[in-house]
């Protein structure tokens, strides 16, 4: 296993209470091993390797010697590793989403006889599978699948929920500042094809009740389309896919795409002397004798009281604190101001919210929505959402319960129903509801 950060302790944790049973033996390689024996000290089962991915040698030894290769690194360093398994002829799983280069070694990894399963996390991952469940039960029950819908939030639990944003990172941090930028947003509604800017993402919201837990706010996610094939729902009238957040989150974050403060493609100067009003400041216009608020609140057209500037003045945006980085983007600004703003705390709880909306037949509607509370700092919900996915598909590959080849995501029911099935087991399960 490569890389070992905030989402793998689930992950950890089942390997090794099954290593006995199965003769597993786990080795992790990552830049800072001392994290993980401070979390499992003295586990027979359980070698840690200082590894950073410069060292080319040592990473081709261990993906030799190793049965299956998991790689929880950055997505964009997938491929490093995948290349690496294709030599040695080794399996490799994956939570990220396949990319262009994954893809084009599809054949090859099939001539070798190998599995390669990507997008078997959270999202992707049980977005997927539990998608792919109900959309061949309706299938086989004879029905055509005219609009699927689907939002996934990695949020704070209620009882951890105490900042007006209703937001912790209980994830990638970098991923969360930059959501949505780089492209337009493609989905399809009854019929028509729909594309908002970056710039507009954060205004075109869809609202939603969660039975029990209250609203949410859902964001498009970049490309919905692709999944028209991937789900084989070619008669498909509506196809959306997005992120939840809780309101009034979206309007604040607007606020901020607006004027730049996102941008992640130059650097600023003078950002280590520079303080977050000077930041927000110089994205607006010189208007003699305003205050940046009230400038602000001119330029993106809101009042200077109104929530969402509340939310931008309770983040210490508009506070004569020097920001102290060099050579920044203002998305790093952003980044390092949020981190201390939006960091959990001991004793702070996280949650996943899950939410699938399926129309069928004649006008019937299927909702299955899913909410995991984390347990503590560790067994966080994100962890066991991301993590236990990939134990449970590691255990069926290395079991040879897996029968497809090549570069693969988790839609044949070899690979989901086992998987949901046992999920079930760690409170991971879906409440439908059907009108």
């Amino acid at each position: 296993m490569f890389g070992a950060g905030k989402s793998a302790y689930s992950l950890i944790e089942y390997l090794l209470i099954n290593a006995e049973e199965n003769n597993w033996q786990l080795t992790i390689a990552d830049m800072f091993p001392e994290a993980i024996i401070k979390k499992f000290p003295n586990h027979k089962s359980l070698e840690t390797i200082t590894f950073s991915l410069e060292n080319e040698v040592l990473k081709n030894e261990l993906i030799e010697k190793a049965d299956i290769v998991i790689s929880m690194l950055p997505a964009i360093l997938h491929m490093q590793i995948a290349t690496s398994c294709l030599r040695f002829s080794k399996n490799l799983i994956t939570p990220s989403y396949v990319s262009k280069e994954m893809q084009e070694i599809d054949e090859d990894v099939k001539a070798k006889g190998l599995i390669f399963l990507n997008e078997i996390g959270l999202d992707p991952g049980i977005d997927h599978m539990s998608a792919m469940k109900i959309i061949h039960e309706i299938k086989e029950s004879g029905n055509k699948i005219t609009a699927f819908e689907s939002f996934t939030g990695g949020l704070i639990a209620p009882e951890s929920d105490n900042n007006p944003w209703h937001y912790k990172f209980t994830w990638n941090p970098r991923n969360v500042i930059l959501a949505g930028a780089g492209g337009s947003v493609k989905f399809l509604h009854n019929g028509k094809h729909k594309y908002i800017p970056y710039h507009k993402l954060f205004e075109r919201t869809e609202e939603m009740d969660i039975e029990g837990y209250g609203k949410f706010e859902g964001i498009a996610n970049r490309d919905s389309l692709k999944y028209i094939d991937i789900y084989g729902l070619h008669d498909v009238q509506t196809m959306y896919r997005g992120t939840l957040r809780r309101p009034p989150y979206s309007k604040a974050w607007s606020i901020l795409i607006q004027i730049g403060a996102t941008d992640d493609s130059y650097t600023m100067e003078d950002t280590e002397t520079m303080t977050y009003r000077d930041f927000m400041n110089s994205f607006l216009k010189y208007r003699e004798g305003d205050s940046v608020e009230l400038k602000l609140a001119y330029y993106v057209h809101v009042d200077v009281d109104c929530e969402a500037m509340n939310l931008l003045k309770w983040a210490g945006l508009f506070e004569k604190k020097v920001i102290g980085l060099k050579k920044a983007t203002p998305a790093q600004v952003l980044q390092h101001l949020f981190e201390q703003k939006w960091e959990m705390q001991e004793g702070d709880k996280d949650m996943i919210v899950m939410r699938h909306l399926f129309k069928y037949g004649n006008d019937k509607n299927l909702v299955s929505s899913m909410v995991v509370l984390g347990d503590d700092n560790n067994n966080t919900a994100m962890a066991k959402t991301v993590g236990l996915p990939i134990a449970i598909a590691t255990k069926l590959i290395l079991n040879n319960l897996v029968t497809e080849r090549g570069v693969i995501m988790p839609m044949t029911p070899d690979i989901y129903l086992p998987i949901l099935e046992e999920l079930e087991n760690y409170g991971i399960n879906f409440l439908e509801t059907y009108s």
